[in-house]
């Protein structure tokens, strides 16, 4: 038997009124992806075949190493986004909760970031 009142029983149980922005960036994301998707494999498509030096030339464009940060940056943080809703819904455990989060959102920030200073650092050695 609990010595708390209903409402004191249901406070912190209920929405957090944060669903709908991240539905919202989850969409949009998606969106964004779908044109960068398909320049990334028309790209790939385009290369197959080249050497090391004609790919670096190529990536040394500030628009194709332009393109190609938005679609990282874009990808890890849809993926993130996506991961985090599995994580809520299907981890019940809180600890394991919390650690899951964190170790996405960490391995999303440092895999993009990598990523991204690696396109980088050939756009600007080129």
């Amino acid at each position: 038997m609990s010595l708390r009142s209903p409402l004191g029983r249901a406070k912190g149980l209920g929405s957090a009124h944060e669903g709908t922005g991240h539905w919202w960036i989850q969409r949009l994301t998606s969106i964004a992806l779908v044109p960068l998707t398909l320049w990334f494999v028309a790209s790939v498509v385009a290369m197959a075949g080249a050497d090391y030096f004609a790919i670096q030339e190529w990536l040394s464009s500030p628009v194709v190493a332009g393109i190609l940060i938005l679609f990282l940056v874009a990808g890890f943080y849809h993926g993130a986004l996506g991961m985090q809703v599995v994580i809520e819904d299907y981890v019940h455990h809180e600890g394991a909760k919390i650690a899951g989060l964190m170790i996405v959102n960490g391995l999303s920030l440092v895999l993009g970031l990598a990523g991204v200073l690696a396109i980088l650092s050939v756009l600007f050695k080129a």
